[in-house]
C-alpha cells in the first residue's frame, strides 16, 4: 500500500489568545486560530486581498509552550497535519470541524510589532 501525505505549513497571526484544557486522561491540549493573508491582482489590474482563518490544536509539551508563549496578534509558523472531527449535537445535527494538528511552532515575533523568533516541536506520539 502506498503512503499518503498530509502536511500543512502556515505563517500567520493569532486571532485570539490560546486556550488550554486537559483531556480526561490528563493530556494538555491548546487551541487557537491563526489568520493568513494573500494578495493578488485581478485581470483588470485591481489589487485584492483575502484573509483565511485556520483552527490550530497543539498537544502535550507543544500545547504548554503555545499556551505560555503565544498571544493574540503574535506571528507564528505552524507545521502539522489536517484533521477533521465530527460529532452530533443534542438536537441530532451532525457537525464537522477541520483543524491543523500542530507538530511544530516557530514564533516569528513577540507580538504584532516584535521581532524575536523561537522554535518548538511536538513529539506527537499520542494525540488524544
Amino acid at each position: 500500500m502506498s503512503r499518503g501525505l498530509n502536511k500543512v505549513m502556515l505563517i500567520g497571526r493569532l486571532g485570539r489568545n490560546p486556550e488550554m484544557r486537559y483531556t480526561p486522561s490528563g493530556k494538555p491540549v491548546t487551541s487557537f486560530s491563526i489568520a493568513t493573508n494573500r494578495t493578488w491582482v485581478t485581470s483588470d489590474g485591481e489589487r485584492r486581498e483575502a484573509t483565511e482563518w485556520f483552527n490550530v490544536v497543539a498537544w502535550q509539551e507543544l500545547a504548554e509552550i503555545c499556551h505560555q508563549h503565544l498571544g493574540k496578534g503574535f506571528k507564528v509558523y505552524i507545521e502539522g497535519r489536517l484533521q477533521t472531527r465530527s460529532w452530533e449535537s443534542p438536537d441530532g445535527n451532525k457537525h464537522y470541524r477541520t483543524e491543523v494538528v500542530a507538530s511544530e511552532m516557530i514564533m516569528l515575533d513577540r507580538g504584532p510589532s516584535g521581532d524575536e523568533a523561537t522554535e518548538a516541536h511536538s513529539d506527537e506520539t499520542d494525540c488524544g
